[in-house]
């Protein structure tokens, strides 16, 4: 067996890794995940190269969950020739097709705009690709397959494939894959995708794994401890009573999918407990829109506290003004109110989307305040105004920062390294090859020492992009 990582392999996006095996005398091949590289020019480049295999060689694709980051790349590749399965939940399935064309369309918008502001000499630097169109999209999709949690597949002879529930995301999935190789014992192959915190708001804990030989496990916190939920609703509270009373705006770049649903649970959450009067809340994303909508579908899914917020909230819908925006002229006229407004906006890195122009009606007034509740890769505007810049360029103009910024880190979808080292400790036996992946270069170096050194466990490898492995 071999595995390649094509992508997360010493930085947090672009997930996709490849894995060949020998069956019945014939090599095959599949993907686990293939995600967009997101954050600056360098993951445009990346979006950009050619496999270093032909797409109508793959046999089928195991995806782990909806994120852009794991799933942004798929309707490039099936342009490209792949025309085998791709294998997800249903719940995944349902968050894709919401997300993918969203992604599409930002992505024709974004070159579009680019275009007729270079006509105008509005424009410096290079014009943004599409990477794929929203046909491409809608053929893609006819090639998803879904799972329930816990069924068992056999993709290919030789291969049985189920997915067990990461806790990261509504359908966010650990890939499990029993492979048995030509003249080989059988090999248990594990991707955890995204692992989502231990008692965090909405998902149910993550599913333990008794037993792999090879172990893919993300790392995107493993350099460090989110601080705890308590904490965490402290410091947002306050964030939110001070900019309210000093009549400013709380502008929440988040995740449509997951990130949003929690913020709002949070917010409401607050206002049941009288920690939070009244609030005025605008969520300016119709992909956010359609994923929360899509989260009230799958009620049964989300823990229990969550569904008792939620129920409290149907049963009291004026304490809360709560209100999605359906189109642009009514993203615009956010734009007019000066104080009191709580915008949650996508994207969650602060790349795209309607965020950018809440962001510059915002930023330059310092009564207002910007809340970063998600990780921020390097290279996307939100990274930079974590790093506390003191101007941006947006559109082609310099926009000064004067709000303040709050990172508020308690929020991750993702464990933090005592969340991950606790789901290693649910294995009763030691993998023999551990790869350590989806965290930036420090990340993941602290994170297999803390593997090596707390759990003792030897073989752990942080691959390099591009690399092959056997294993």
């Amino acid at each position: 067996m071999k595995i390649q990582f094509l992508g997360a392999a010493g930085e947090v996006t672009g997930s996709r890794h490849s894995v060949e095996v020998l069956l019945s005398g014939k090599t095959r091949h599949f993907l686990v995940d293939y995600g967009m590289f997101q954050g600056g020019r360098e993951a445009t480049n990346k979006n950009l190269e050619s496999l270093p295999f032909a797409p109508q060689d793959l046999d089928f694709i195991v995806l782990t969950h909806a994120h852009i980051d794991h799933s942004g790349l798929l309707p490039r590749l099936c342009a490209q020739g792949f025309d085998g399965p791709i294998y997800c939940t249903k719940a995944t399935f349902e968050l894709l097709k919401i997300l993918l064309p969203d992604s599409a369309y930002l992505q024709k918008a974004d070159a579009e705009r680019a275009e007729r502001k270079q006509k105008l000499g509005k424009w410096h630097g290079d014009i943004p690709v599409a990477l794929y169109s929203r046909e491409e999209v809608d053929t893609a999709l006819n090639q998803f397959e879904v799972m329930e949690y816990g069924q068992v597949i056999e993709p290919l002879p030789g291969i049985h494939l189920q997915f067990r529930n990461a806790g990261h995301i509504l359908g966010s999935a650990i890939a499990v894959l029993d492979i048995k190789e030509d003249q080989q014992q059988q090999k248990r192959c594990v991707f955890t995708g995204d692992i989502g915190m231990k008692g965090k708001v909405l998902m149910p804990d993550p599913e333990l794994i008794s037993q792999a030989d090879i172990l893919v496990v993300e790392s995107t916190y493993g350099d460090r401890l989110h601080r705890s939920l308590k904490e965490t609703e402290k410091e947002f509270i306050e964030v939110i009573t001070s900019t309210l009373k000093g009549h400013g705006n709380i502008v929440i770049p988040a995740f449509a999918v997951g990130r949003t649903q929690e913020i709002l649970f949070l917010l409401i959450h607050f206002v049941q407990k009288g920690l939070l009067p009244h609030l005025s809340i605008w969520v300016d994303s119709p992909m956010a829109t359609a994923a929360t909508h899509l989260t009230q579908h799958y009620f049964s899914q989300l823990d229990q506290q969550s569904q008792h917020t939620f129920t409290w909230f149907k049963q009291h819908p004026e304490a809360v003004n709560l209100r999605f925006i359906a189109d642009m002229e009514e993203s615009k006229a956010l734009n007019r109110i000066k104080g009191g407004a709580i915008i949650l906006s996508a994207s969650g890195m602060c790349d795209a989307g309607r965020i950018v122009h809440h962001l510059i009606n915002n930023l330059p007034h310092a009564q207002n305040a910007i809340v970063i509740t998600g990780f921020q890769a390097y290279g996307s505007l939100g990274r930079r105004l974590v790093d506390k810049a003191t101007k941006v360029r947006l559109f082609g103009e310099e926009i000064p920062v004067r709000a303040s910024i709050h990172t508020i880190g308690g929020l991750s979808a993702h464990a933090d390294q005592a969340g991950l080292l606790d789901w290693l400790k649910g294995f009763q036996k030691t993998p023999k090859t551990v790869f350590v992946v989806h965290g930036e270069a420090e990340s993941s170096s602290v994170f297999a020492a803390c593997i090596r050194e707390e759990l003792g466990w030897e073989k752990v490898i942080i691959p390099e992009r591009l690399h092959t492995y056997n294993c």
